[in-house]
């Protein structure tokens, strides 16, 4: 099963593909970027329109996603969460089967503490994965984390683990 883990954002969105034929396998990773000098609209159609090119290049079974966390400044959580909004119809559009995860789920799948440090999550992926060094940027390698947490607590996926 092919797991695209997203991290949400509007400067930068995190993307990580693992599949899990017989164990968590790195697909691919990166970021969306959008630039800071487009409008709002323009960047959430960068957004749109990058996750299309994901969902038909890698064509993952499932999606999973961090949840929205609160943020001190309303500026801020505004553009995350009309960014989200595209990125939760664009799973909807082009896969249908869209998992949530909050960071405490996250940190407790990888890690077995809900309140890990980010630097105990990257070493958990890159573990997990057996990569050599840890994911960059930061938004790629939580959007790993947010895959791998699918991986591990989805009873769907546990069954067939070898």
């Amino acid at each position: 099963m092919v797991i695209l883990g997203i991290d949400p954002g509007y400067g930068i969105v995190g993307f990580g593909i693992i599949d899990t034929s017989k164990r968590d396998i790195l697909v691919d990773y990166g970021v969306i970027t959008t630039p800071k000098e487009d409008s709002m609209p323009v960047r959430l159609e960068t957004i749109d329109g990058s996750l299309k090119y994901l969902f038909e290049k890698y064509k993952p079974d499932v999606v999973a996603v961090e949840e929205l966390f609160y943020f001190k400044n309303q500026k801020t959580v505004i553009q995350v969460a009309q960014a989200r909004g595209v990125i939760i119809l664009a799973c909807q559009k082009y896969c249908g089967n869209i998992y949530e995860y909050t960071p405490l789920q996250i940190k407790q799948a990888l890690t077995g503490n809900g309140r890990a440090e980010k630097a105990q999550v990257q070493y958990m992926v890159k573990a997990i994965l057996g990569l050599s060094s840890i994911p960059k940027p930061d938004d790629a390698a939580d959007a790993l984390a947010v895959a791998i947490c699918h991986s591990q607590t989805s009873p769907m996926l546990n069954i067939n683990k070898a």
